[in-house]
């Protein structure tokens, strides 16, 4: 089975290599996500990878702070450009103490699907946030693709590929919801695998 961490550490390089797969549906995401960002917010991003949104938004929040599990991932992001405008920390979120209402966005980019329980992610996430605060998802979906379940379990076994839940667009919704979510963005670029972009209002 693939340890999460050791996978990301090895594949950091090759990340932040690789240019991004839809640069318009990424500005628009990152275009949408700053109507909600104001200049006293406190804002936390997990599961960051090598930083480059975490870069783009910092100068728009009060602060910014930034958790990857890879060490690797994290050393790549603190040696951009604006990386002294962002906390870059080496951290699981599932796994590290944030004081109940302490913040104003939360953001979670291609990550829900890889946490080990994306319903209690979500809901420390709302736990984490303000009344009025916000959190920011953009999720690959793909309980739909049936086909990849054992190409990806095979991945698995083999190191290859990490831990990847099979998430479904309308679950993932639900799960929002459920955790006490208003959502007040909810788009689907077309093209590729479903990818799910939410902001998710808590309520106050």
């Amino acid at each position: 089975m693939t340890d999460p961490v050791k996978f990301w550490n090895a594949t950091a390089a090759k990340y932040a290599a690789s240019p991004i797969s839809d640069p318009g549906a990424y500005e628009r995401k990152l275009a949408v996500t700053r109507t909600y960002l104001r200049p006293d917010m406190a804002a936390l991003e997990f599961g960051c990878g090598t930083g480059g949104t975490a870069i783009s938004h910092a100068p728009h929040v009060a602060s910014y702070r930034a958790l990857d599990i890879s060490e690797n991932m994290i050393d790549i992001a603190r040696a951009k450009d604006g990386a002294d405008q962002v906390q870059f920390e080496v951290a699981d979120f599932d796994q590290v103490d944030i004081a109940p209402g302490s913040l104003d966005a939360v953001l979670g980019l291609s990550i829900l699907h890889l946490v080990a329980d994306s319903t209690a992610t979500i809901g420390k996430v709302f736990a984490s946030l303000k009344p009025g605060g916000v959190f920011v998802s953009s999720t690959v979906c793909l309980k739909s693709a049936w086909y990849l379940r054992p190409v990806i379990g095979i991945g698995k076994a083999l190191g290859k590929v990490p831990p990847v839940k099979f998430l479904g667009v309308d679950e993932l919704r639900a799960a929002m919801t459920s955790a006490g979510f208003e959502l007040v963005e909810d788009w689907v670029p077309e093209g590729g695998f479903q990818t799910l972009f939410l902001v998710a209002k808590k309520p106050g």
